[in-house]
């Protein structure tokens, strides 16, 4: 095959679309800050707290709509071991999104913070938080990692690109429309993103459902064709394991960055509601095209096109199945468009990546522990920098696995047994103290990595009721572990916070052996409201300064 030249002018020329909206952006960024009234790091990485409601909704959806969506989605359909009821990402999302908007917008906006990792630093101080972010910023890289690697596959497939020209390529574009011009160019990036992956995927659709060498999808939904159903079926005995990868995803994440850069970007705590909402309709929406590619793909007689047999599943191509059938079942024009939809997807969610991350390290960890009297430009700085060693770390990790659902469970796993169940107390439970938060922190990374992954080879010392080997022959949980992880985690935390504030208030130890000082916050916390505002020691006063800062445009 023939490098695709009209392929790679058209991918050229939706680089420099998006590159061009980035820069218009950051100018846009420029204007509005000096407008605005507050410190310049807020207005990079918040929008000013202004951000349109329109926009708001797209680069929420965009964020949540990568190409690991849309392959992944593809790829679950296809897998003859899966089908469509695996491929659960844009369901749980409803979830995610309807959770997040009645619940936990409203404690984050109310405190004006500016990453979710602000109250964990207000209350469990710098060394535990430090430790916090630390899952939080591995998730991130993880994120840009298995974007990547979707846009690789389907460059390689349908330009004959090279892999890596592919991936560096659209990491280079990315970081550099990310670093002019904070939330406001990935935002704004976003709606072209968006409409272009919406637009681009439905185009294609028809073309793969008429193609003469599939057979009606509908009759291959639940009858045995070329290979099994592609819906798919769980059984019984694989129920828990279906509920536990729905709960990962609709929880899972809650605790990314990415989600509440976006609700503390709106204007208004009704309209990061109403972002929320919409954003949930937008996903199922955009979820519909990858669920039918895989449906063709699941009922294609590959012997009568030029891919050949074996089919891609047993060639062990299953994670690149959206572009082989796009290459293999439509015309070069409608591959290349469908190209365009992945490429889109991919920019749209790195970038929120990368910003998400720049965004922890800057504010929690520069900011309030390294340098806590940086200026605004030392902090433009130190956010680009973070921009480009993220970026660097995710590009890097592509070249170790090609499979999209790899980087997509581990990097939402660790968001849903480690962060998750930290947010959740945190927020919504005053007794939680750092020395539950230090347990529960502890449970869940020791009882996870025991439980074993077999994504990435690690057998299970903790073998959980149903454990057993899969149709592939890996030794498998069946049982809903990480959600019993997670659950495990959040009680390990109240409990822990309890029996500590128990053992200081009672005086059962000195209090001088309260490295977290809960007994000298819960006395402040009983006083009038003026002295609630009054912290016990300049630190948490400097700190506390920070995250309340607001900024007016």
């Amino acid at each position: 095959m023939a490098l695709n030249v009209p392929g790679l002018v058209v991918m050229a020329v939706f680089y420099l679309l998006i590159l061009g909206t980035g820069i218009w952006a950051s100018m846009r960024s420029k204007r509005e800050e000096k407008k605005c009234t507050g410190d310049g790091m807020e207005i990079t990485l918040l929008a000013g707290r202004n951000i349109n409601l329109l926009v708001g909704i797209f680069t929420l959806t965009a964020t949540w709509v990568g190409g690991g969506f849309i392959l992944g989605i593809a790829e679950a359909t296809y897998n003859p071991t899966l089908g469509a009821v695996w491929a659960l990402m844009p369901v749980p999302y409803v979830l995610t999104f309807f959770l997040g908007g009645f619940f936990f917008a409203k404690p984050m906006r109310e405190n004006k913070y500016v990453t979710m990792m602000d109250p964990f630093q207000q209350k469990y101080g710098n060394v535990l938080s430090s430790a916090l972010i630390f899952p939080a910023l591995v998730a991130d890289v993880l994120w840009v990692a298995r974007t990547l690697v979707s846009l690789g596959g389907t460059m390689s497939v349908i330009l004959d690109l090279s892999y890596v020209y592919s991936i560096i390529i659209s990491s280079v574009v990315a970081i550099i429309y990310t670093l002019l011009g904070g939330l406001y160019s990935v935002a704004y990036t976003d709606v072209i993103q968006l409409i272009l992956i919406f637009v681009s995927l439905w185009v294609c659709v028809p073309f793969l459902l008429t193609n003469p060498h599939s057979v009606d999808i509908s009759l291959t939904a639940y009858n045995q064709t070329f290979q099994a159903p592609w819906v798919g079926t769980v059984e019984l005995d694989e129920a828990g394991k279906w509920f536990d990868d729905f709960m990962l995803l609709a929880l899972g994440g809650l605790a990314y960055q990415a989600f509440y850069q976006r609700i503390l970007s709106a204007s208004s705590y009704t309209q990061a509601q109403v972002t929320c909402f919409a954003s949930s309709a937008f996903c199922l929406v955009l979820g519909i095209p990858s669920v039918l590619i895989g449906a063709v793909a699941a009922s294609t007689d590959w012997n009568s096109t030029s891919y050949g047999l074996p089919t891609p599943y047993e060639r062990d191509q299953a994670g690149s199945i959206l572009p082989i059938a796009l290459q293999f079942l439509t015309p070069p024009y409608i591959s290349v468009i469908g190209i365009g939809a992945v490429a889109a997807a991919v920019m749209s969610s790195m970038d929120s990546a990368l910003l998400s991350s720049a965004s922890l390290f800057s504010s929690n960890i520069y900011k309030n522990i390294i340098r806590k009297q940086a200026s605004d430009r030392e902090m433009q700085w130190v956010i680009r920098i973070s921009v480009v060693v993220v970026g660097l770390a995710g590009t890097a990790l592509t070249f170790l696995d090609s499979s999209v659902l790899v980087f997509w469970l581990v990097g939402v796993d660790m968001s849903y047994t480690i962060m998750f169940p930290q947010l959740v107390c945190i927020l919504f439970f005053k007794v939680s103290n750092g020395y539950g938060a230090t347990v529960g922190y502890m449970m869940g990374i020791i009882m996870r990595v025991l439980s074993g992954e077999p994504l990435i080879g690690l057998p299970p010392a903790i073998k959980f009721p149903g454990c057993r080997l899969d149709d592939e022959g890996k030794l498998t949980q069946f049982f809903p572990f990480r959600t019993a992880i997670m659950i495990i985690s959040l009680v390990s935390i109240l409990l822990f916070s309890w029996l500590a504030s128990i053992i200081f208030n009672k005086g059962l130890l000195s209090e001088r052996w309260d490295v977290f000082k809960i007994k000298r916050k819960q006395t402040s916390t009983a006083r009038p409201a003026d002295d609630k505002r009054t912290n016990s020691d300049s630190d948490e006063a400097s700190v506390a300064k920070q995250l309340l800062d607001t900024t007016s445009c």
